[in-house]
């Protein structure tokens, strides 16, 4: 079992010509015990962004706060605290921080994906 606040996991922060100001930790995963899924938090600074890019597998997203937006087939999304997304195995996908606040989103992947 782990209960403990997210921000005191271990954090790799992400700044390169891919990605811009993005912090992830791996909250809970294969070194927790979790065999099925993995769950990842992201804080994704004013002005960062995600690289876009596609994967095998599916996940799920949620936004914990903040405000950006979500690339979809070529197409800009907004995205808020409290929006949900399923991305399906394959969608090339991009976040980017749009708002003047840190967006934190929640992502569940499966075990066997790479977890960070």
């Amino acid at each position: 079992m782990k209960v403990m606040p997210y921000t005191e996991v271990e954090s790799t922060y992400f700044d390169n010509d891919k990605m811009k100001g993005v912090t992830g930790r791996v909250a809970i995963g294969k070194n927790d015990g979790a065999k099925n899924f993995c769950m990842r938090i992201f804080e994704i600074s004013p002005g960062g962004h995600t690289p876009a890019h596609s994967h095998e597998w599916e996940h799920e997203m949620f936004v914990h706060s903040g405000e950006g937006e979500i690339l979809i087939n070529d197409q800009w999304k907004p995205i808020q605290r409290g929006t949900v997304i399923f991305m399906p195995e394959g969608e090339e996908h991009q976040i980017r921080n749009s708002g003047k606040e840190l967006l934190i989103l929640v992502c569940l992947i499966p075990s066997g994906a790479p977890e960070l």
